[in-house]
């Protein structure tokens, strides 16, 4: 499989766990979110808030943590990792405040930005799980099936909420 180099590069790195790991709370926010639709405004700034609270919970837990194991004789792990994947979380997060942005800009209707929001959650969680499948080795099939799993999880997180709203 050819991967240009960049995106090599992202997934020999530990923010692709950071990115997916925020790309779930996203999803959950947006889904919340949509049960009692706050203004477009608000949605935007919920989304960037939760991002922003989250990476600095993440920069903080990380930064104990490292200076607990760095006391113990373990590895301490450097301050701009410990940033680097705290930004790669909000970002994960904060990605879906595009589409609600599109909404404020009236680009995008506000039903249409919850559900771009959604669906691009769940195929970057399943891009991610593709990707690294296929860099692992695993064949076509395979990849597929391991992008499908994390997919339906998400998906069927979807449509529960669908269901109960």
């Amino acid at each position: 499989m050819t991967v240009h180099p960049r995106i090599l590069t992202h997934l020999g790195s530990g923010q692709v766990s950071r990115v997916v790991y925020g790309s779930i709370i996203g999803l959950a926010l947006v889904l919340t979110l949509e049960a009692h639709p706050p203004a477009p405004p608000a949605a935007v700034g919920t989304l960037l808030a939760t991002a922003l609270a989250v990476a600095l919970a993440e920069l903080y837990s990380e930064h104990l943590g490292s200076r607990a194991r760095a006391s113990m004789g373990g590895h301490r792990e450097p301050p701009r990792a410990i940033t680097e994947n705290a930004v790669a979380v909000a970002f994960g997060i904060a990605f879906p405040s595009v589409f609600f942005l599109a909404v404020v800009l009236n680009v995008m209707a506000y039903e249409t930005a919850f559900a771009v929001a959604k669906w691009s959650g769940l195929a970057l969680i399943a891009g991610y799980g593709f990707l690294a499948a296929r860099l692992t080795g695993a064949g076509m099939l395979r990849a597929l099936l391991e992008a499908g799993a994390v997919a339906a999880i998400a998906a069927i997180l979807i449509a529960l909420k669908a269901l109960v709203h």
